[in-house]
């Protein structure tokens, strides 16, 4: 007799439910790895209180420092021609500052801005201001992109083949997200009344993801 097609339906069926156990081997494999590194991550206070809060803020002074550094020497101010002269918000500093002086205010600029974020370790308010001037300058950078000339290579087909200075540039893609979320929350900080900040800070110490 013809296999009606409910009884098609169930012996289709048993196909899969006979190799679920072997198919799904490397599936379990993977999960149980996973959640022993998620285990051993959590062990190590992955999950502390602002651990990424305080670690991107370290970052972003460490940064400035170095950054800043550079702009007091006469290599640098050289090497930053072709960033100025094409970058539509600060080609006016040359006119301004020259050559030099235009590296010194950038100098001057970075380790101000890093100077506030480091303050806003315990002044959120002033960890605006450092997070605000960040974003204003990673904008300014960023803008230079499509303005740099030679930035994608012509061998490899043009864009999106970056090179040189266009690929040096691209990390401020990621800075400047990184400023917005310090200003993000600095600003969620300063907003709240003493009493809300306590509050949040014994939120957060109960539900530190």
């Amino acid at each position: 007799m013809k296999d009606t097609y409910p009884n098609k339906v169930g012996k289709v069926g048993l196909a899969p439910a006979a190799t679920a156990g072997s198919g799904n081997a490397p599936a379990l494999i993977f999960n149980k790895l996973i959640n022993l590194l998620i285990k051993i991550l959590v062990r190590l206070g992955i999950l502390k209180k602002d651990l990424d809060y305080h670690l991107v803020r370290a970052s972003m002074v460490i940064i400035y420092f170095f950054f800043g550094y550079q702009k007091w020497f006469p290599y640098e101010a050289q090497n930053l021609i072709p960033f100025f002269k094409n970058g539509p918000l600060i080609s006016w500093m040359y006119p301004v500052f020259g050559v030099q002086g235009a590296s010194w205010f950038l100098g001057v600029s970075e380790w101000l801005f890093g100077a506030l974020l480091f303050l806003g370790f315990w002044n959120k308010k002033l960890g605006v201001l450092g997070a605000l001037g960040s974003c204003v300058t990673f904008i300014m950078t960023i803008t230079i992109i499509p303005f740099m000339p030679d930035g994608w290579n012509v061998a490899a087909g043009g864009f999106p083949a970056m090179q040189g200075d266009v690929a040096f540039l691209m990390k401020d893609l990621v800075l400047f997200a990184v400023s917005v979320y310090l200003l993000k929350q600095d600003v969620a900080r300063a907003s709240l009344s003493p009493e809300s900040a306590r509050a949040y800070s014994d939120h957060k110490k109960q539900n530190p993801a």
